[in-house]
């Protein structure tokens, strides 16, 4: 093993952090959108804009967050202990948000606000330290690249488990009740995340130590001083803007994933199946990417993930509803690269900072920051696109519990597949303006 690289075990306690994590982004993508509209009560309409309203929160938390991780000292390191310090009300919060209140429209409109907003403020809190944290745990380039295949290939196989086993644990739970019994399946999954997060904490070590973190007050006006010298890093930028129209396209196929199955294939009962194979898929997608990462530049296999994502989404419009195995197969495709190229993506905003700090002599340390501003981006995209679907699902004509019009069918299938579609055409064209290739790479890293 060089002296550079991080061991398997590392790397694994590293992945669990975001099993944790993936926890509740997942349930959010695939799960609470309908279950808004069909157990909790409130319009399609309502709820988009619930999930975009609630996001925009997000672009005071986010950054915030990212400066005050940035500044924060302890034993433990700047961003390790988070994993322990926010493990706990992030488990309450899941149940919380997933509990529905014995009252009217108007109130569980008000009950859904405040603990999604909570929600997400404490997944902020735990997410862009635990992103950070893989940043620092290497001053190589390619190991980075290993360590987040690792951490995707992880959150995958949680993800995996997850939407397996949350319409059965409901069920179980609530026998037959969904609103019974999706606070008591959350807590379940809660427990799980606070082990999870733990174990991260006591098997990952941070190595890159910022020798100016004393010079950084923390103050706010020098914490979104921070934010805002983002913008001059050109590198940075597209990256943000990449993930953006990325998670625009996976929200928006996610949040009507439900309705997809359910109603246009009929096969309810297989939701569970569809979104956790796809997981699987996404498992090997990411692990992909640690072995392809040696033999081909990271870029150029971003690019052609992204381009292939496309041409299958293409695939799904010409099925019919006896096509459930060939979209089955089609959806596993797509997330495995999918997941080639969120590993991918997660290296390179350690790339766009040592970027900044070698090209643009950016001064101290803006690890969390750039995550926390990559990460606003990603919740931006969710936001739109969650918004995007349930606006859309009313636009078709969608009846909560009621059968369909063909129409309403039609536009179902259009929601899922023309978001990737489309908005993979903008990643590619971003894409040009990309340089931070491996090759130049090597110019910045401060391992050399």
């Amino acid at each position: 093993m060089s002296a550079s690289a991080i061991s398997i075990k590392e790397k694994v306690g590293y992945g669990l952090g975001d099993t944790a994590c993936n926890i509740v982004f997942q349930i959010v993508i695939n799960f609470l959108l309908i279950f808004y509209t069909d157990v909790f009560g409130i319009g399609a309409a309502a709820a988009g804009t619930l999930l975009l309203v609630v996001r925009l929160f997000d672009g005071i938390t986010d950054p915030i967050m990212g400066g005050i991780a940035d500044r924060t000292d302890t034993k433990h390191g700047k961003y390790r202990p988070y994993l322990l310090w926010m493990a706990l009300p992030y488990a309450v919060l899941g149940i919380l948000a997933f509990n529905t209140p014995d009252a009217g429209v108007t109130l569980k409109l008000v009950y859904a606000y405040v603990t999604y907003t909570l929600l997400m403020t404490i997944y902020t809190a735990i997410n862009i330290p635990y992103s950070a944290l893989g940043g620092v745990m290497s001053k190589d380039s390619s190991e980075r690249a290993s360590i987040q295949s690792y951490r995707f290939a992880l959150a995958m196989l949680g993800g995996a488990l997850t939407v397996y086993l949350l319409p059965k644990l409901v069920n179980y739970f609530g026998n037959g009740d969904e609103s019974v019994g999706y606070p008591i399946a959350m807590m379940v999954f809660g427990i799980a995340a606070i082990i999870c997060f733990a174990l991260s904490f006591v098997y990952t070590k941070e190595r890159v130590v910022e020798s100016n973190t004393e010079s950084q007050p923390m103050k706010l006006t020098s914490i979104f001083k921070d934010g805002a010298d983002l913008r001059k890093n050109s590198q940075w930028v597209i990256i943000a803007a990449i993930t953006f129209f990325l998670l625009t396209a996976v929200a928006m196929r996610g949040s009507v994933t439900g309705y997809y199955i359910e109603y246009f294939f009929d096969e309810k009962e297989r939701f569970g199946q569809f979104l956790s194979l796809g997981m699987l898929s996404g498992v090997a997608g990411a692990l992909s990417a640690n072995f392809l990462r040696k033999l081909f530049c990271k870029v150029a296999i971003f690019k052609w993930a992204i381009i292939a994502t496309i041409f299958l989404h293409l695939g799904f419009l010409p099925l019919s509803k006896d096509d459930y195995s060939i979209a089955l197969f089609l959806s596993m495709a797509a997330n495995f690269a999918h997941m080639l190229v969120t590993a991918i993506l997660f290296s390179m905003v350690p790339d766009t900072v040592e970027y900044g700090k070698s090209a643009l002599k950016t001064v101290g340390n803006r690890m969390a920051m750039s995550f926390a501003g990559h990460l606003l981006a990603l919740k931006f995209g969710i936001a739109l696109g969650g918004a995007a679907a349930g606006w859309s699902l009313a636009y078709v004509g969608y009846v909560a519990n009621a059968q369909q019009t063909e129409s309403t069918l039609n536009g179902i299938v259009w929601i899922y597949s023309g978001g990737p579609i489309f908005f993979g055409i903008i990643i590619v064209l971003l894409l040009r303006s990309y340089f931070l290739t491996n090759s130049e790479m090597t110019k910045y890293s401060t391992d050399n």
